[in-house]
C-alpha cells in the first residue's frame, strides 16, 4: 500500500508566512505533493493547497531536520498508508488541478478521506 506524510515546514525563504504544511502521496517513483496552509482538521474545513514539484521518496522517512540548501526545517506530523480513489495519484503532474484527487488515509492523526484539490485539502471523518 503507498504511504503518505505530512510534514510541518518553517523557515522556508519562499514562504511569507513562516510556516506551511507539506503533503505527500507515494506515487511509483516519487512523492506528488502539494503545500498547504495549515494542517487539514478533522471537522473537514478546507484548507488552501498549492501543488509543488514532486519529491523524492526519501521523504517519506523525514523524522525531524533541516531542508538543504538552507531552505528551512521540517518536522513529521503525521504518517501512514493511503488507498487513491482512482490511479490519479501516479498519473497526475504538477500543473493538473482542475480534478481533486480522493485517498483515504490511515495515519495517527488523519485518519478518512482526504482530497486534494485546485487550491483546498481537507479531510471528513
Amino acid at each position: 500500500m503507498p504511504r503518505f506524510i505530512v510534514l510541518e515546514h518553517t523557515d522556508a525563504p519562499d514562504d511569507p508566512g513562516g510556516r506551511h504544511y507539506d503533503l505527500l502521496l507515494e506515487a511509483g517513483e516519487v512523492c506528488r505533493t502539494w503545500r498547504l496552509s495549515d494542517m487539514p482538521a478533522a471537522d473537514g474545513k478546507p484548507v488552501a493547497a498549492t501543488p509543488i514539484a514532486p519529491h523524492r521518496l526519501a521523504w517519506l522517512d523525514h523524522h525531524d531536520g533541516p531542508v538543504s540548501g538552507n531552505r528551512g526545517h521540517a518536522r513529521r506530523i503525521d504518517a501512514g498508508t493511503y488507498e487513491p480513489a482512482c490511479d490519479a495519484v501516479a498519473e497526475m503532474t504538477v500543473d493538473e488541478t482542475t480534478e481533486p484527487v480522493v485517498v483515504q488515509v490511515r495515519g495517527t492523526l488523519l485518519i478518512g478521506e482526504l482530497t486534494v484539490g485546485h487550491d483546498r485539502a481537507w479531510r471528513r471523518p
